[in-house]
């Protein structure tokens, strides 16, 4: 299998070095199913200042990432020029598309992805314009700069690549991976500053407990984001179930 490649364009690398270095990330690198680099854009600046940003023409408070040093990063990174197209290029933006785990999904299929941080006021237009292929945001908020968001999403999609997690951690019960958020999870010890594990977790059916998890799924998802509900196929039993507890909230 093929080993997915990600780079990560940042002025602040010691960012991203210390989230990749834990936890699954770090497994996933060890087992060789992703190789993740991490590029410091000030290695591309011509000045003997490092210089990467500058003013906006025609005024304004702030700076923007010049687009030289990250053009010559890039080129670097995706080597001959025709190649680019097999490249997944993304902007880290606020006015970008919000990202979910239906993208998580379609990235997690690339070979190879490169993840371009905005800070200050952005980046020179003519970077959207010739380089990026993707514009990505993790929702309606403004943070200093992309390095947090490109982890956020380089966590999402590397967990779901095969053979990163195990059985025990397996994906496919995650909040919004079906589309519907999770259901209740319990562990020792069985009662606890009063409240009980549910008998049916003990009952060791495991058919009534996979109903009672799907309701339970159901359940948290028409209380907490019913939005979703009209996103995916729901099964005949799921509708009888929705129906049975939209009767008990009236």
């Amino acid at each position: 299998m093929a080993i997915m490649r990600v780079d990560v364009i940042s002025i602040f690398p010691q960012m991203c070095k210390a989230i990749i270095q834990e936890s699954i990330l770090k497994r996933a690198q060890e087992k060789r199913i992703v190789k993740i680099n991490i590029c410091d854009l000030r290695e591309y600046a011509s000045d003997r200042h490092l210089t990467v940003d500058d003013y906006s023409y025609g005024g304004g408070a702030g700076m923007v990432l010049k687009p030289e040093p990250m053009f010559r990063a890039v080129e670097k990174i995706v080597g001959i020029r025709k190649k680019k197209s097999k490249v997944r290029i993304i902007l880290l933006s606020p006015q970008g598309e919000t990202f979910d785990e239906q993208k998580a999904k379609e990235l997690s299929r690339e070979k190879h992805l490169v993840f371009i941080c905005g800070h200050y006021e952005g980046v020179d237009e003519r970077v959207k314009e010739n380089l990026v292929t993707d514009e990505l945001s993790i929702g309606d908020y403004v943070l200093t700069g992309g390095e947090l968001p490109a982890m956020v999403i380089i966590d999402s999609l590397v967990r779901l690549l095969p053979g990163v997690l195990n059985k025990k951690e397996s994906f496919e019960n995650d909040s919004f991976y079906q589309g519907l958020l999770d259901y209740p999870h319990y562990t020792r010890p069985r009662r606890f500053k009063g409240k009980s594990v549910p008998d049916i977790l003990l009952s060791g059916d495991h058919e009534r407990i996979r109903r009672w998890r799907r309701e339970k799924a159901l359940e948290n998802t028409l209380n907490k984001r019913p939005d979703l509900l009209g996103k995916i196929r729901l099964s005949p039993e799921d509708e009888k179930v929705l129906k049975e507890l939209t009767k008990r909230r009236k």
